[in-house]
């Protein structure tokens, strides 16, 4: 756990050039340096560590080890942060050179989802992602307790009993946080299935984090969801009705943003938040303008969106924050995205033709229906008009003669009405 309560805590950062090229390890470790300061954790020096072959005591060689360990006591910082992930024991191995806290890049995300969680399933759901990242990791916690002569009945040390006990309580607490979760996801299975039974199309705003999802959804519907300039401000999915042109409803749905490198237990996690994303009867993919990574980023997301069986739905890219962009940057950015729809959340532009969009992309879905309607039931027509797009309508005596294009559930729902 990263202690960062204290305004005087402050960071060194150390990226790793092996895998990735050199421009991509340093967009990870500017990304990094974003994830930290997120936590109000001051950073005061950062390098790139080129690694070859990967040392089993520190993940980079002695000789680097040495020179960072040197270079983290001359600035007197309190954290030293990889954006490699780590073991177990070769955070113990820096901790010990270093004699300070030692932590990488699932480290950090992890807190930062414990400060982000608001309901009570994004809790259980962080709680068990950092319990799982603390487990193989206790050993740090009692390595000053004698625990050296051996694991024979009658020979343990205080610390290797007190270890042992710490163990049992967090697997303890991990099968809790694992029932617990699943009673959540229960009730939301529940909440999905309403959402599915009622007669409006649903999407869901996807996109790297920090993209703008949350103010674009603010802006289309006028609620008061969350916003603020933040890496993960949204955990939990947040809900909301649509208005478009001719009274026509549609359900928006925020989610979690995506990163790269997302630490994988909280990508099972949060899988029940992604999964939104495949009840979705289409997606709005917002990418971030102003961005310099945004190509990268939109990659990153289409990746995900492909891991969990959402990539093929019908989805409108959205390049948010045009606002900030200069005009010839602006230009550039949107020949890399041909058919994406410039929007500034902030100030309005592109919102109508994003609306107009959606609508055509949800009456592609729908479903021809000529019916009457007695008086008595007009219900059902206003029904029509909320959901779908009325043709034509014929007031008679008794009855409304209405002709429109509705979604399916509409359809199901006035062919229950006319069979009966």
């Amino acid at each position: 756990m990263i202690e960062h309560d204290a305004p005087s805590v402050t960071a060194y950062l150390v990226g790793v050039e092996s895998d990735v090229q050199p421009a991509a390890a340093e967009a990870l470790l500017q990304e990094l340096e974003a994830l930290t300061s997120t936590l109000g954790i001051r950073v005061v020096g950062r390098e790139m560590a080129r690694v070859r072959e990967i040392s089993p005591r520190y993940y980079l060689g002695s000789g680097k080890a040495d020179e960072i360990a040197t270079r983290v006591k001359d600035l007197e910082a309190d954290l030293v942060v990889f954006d490699q992930d780590l073991s177990p024991s070769q955070q113990r191995n820096w901790e010990a050179l270093t004699k300070t806290s030692v932590t990488d890049r699932q480290g950090v995300i992890l807190e930062i989802f414990a400060d982000r969680a608001q309901t009570r399933e994004a809790h259980l759901q962080v709680d068990l992602a950092r319990l799982e990242y603390m487990l193989p990791r206790l050993t740090s916690a009692w390595s000053h307790l004698s625990r050296q002569r051996g694991g024979r009945r009658g020979t343990r040390g205080e610390g290797e009993t007190q270890l042992e006990v710490d163990r049992r309580i967090v697997q303890s607490r991990i099968a809790s946080l694992r029932r617990d979760l699943k009673g959540v996801a229960g009730q939301r299975a529940t909440s999905r299935r309403q959402r599915t039974e009622l007669p409006m199309p649903n999407g869901s705003i996807v996109g790297y984090t920090n993209a703008g999802k949350s103010s674009l959804l603010r802006a289309l519907t006028g609620s008061d969801v969350l916003v603020a300039n933040k890496l993960f401000a949204t955990l939990d999915p947040a809900t909301r009705r649509l208005e478009l042109e001719g009274g026509q409803e549609v359900l928006l749905t925020d989610t979690v943003g995506f990163i790269r490198r997302l630490p994988h237990g909280l990508v099972d996690a949060f899988r029940s938040t992604l999964e939104e994303t495949l009840l979705a009867s289409f997606l709005v993919h917002v990418v971030d303008a102003s961005d310099r990574a945004a190509i990268e980023h939109a990659k990153i997301t289409q990746s995900v969106l492909k891991e969990i069986g959402s990539h093929d739905k019908p989805t409108i890219t959205v390049l948010n924050k045009t606002d900030l962009v200069q005009r010839h940057e602006r230009a550039m950015v949107e020949l890399e995205f041909p058919d994406a729809i410039p929007v500034s959340a902030a100030t309005g532009e592109g919102l109508s033709e994003l609306r107009g969009q959606i609508r055509e992309i949800v009456a592609a879905t729908f479903h021809r229906i000529d019916v009457s309607i007695p008086h008595a039931r007009y219900d059902l027509a206003a029904l029509i008009h909320r959901t779908g797009r009325v043709l034509e309508e014929t007031h008679e005596e008794s009855v409304v003669q209405i002709r429109a294009d509705v979604p399916e559930r509409t359809r199901q729902i006035v062919q229950e009405f006319s069979s009966a």
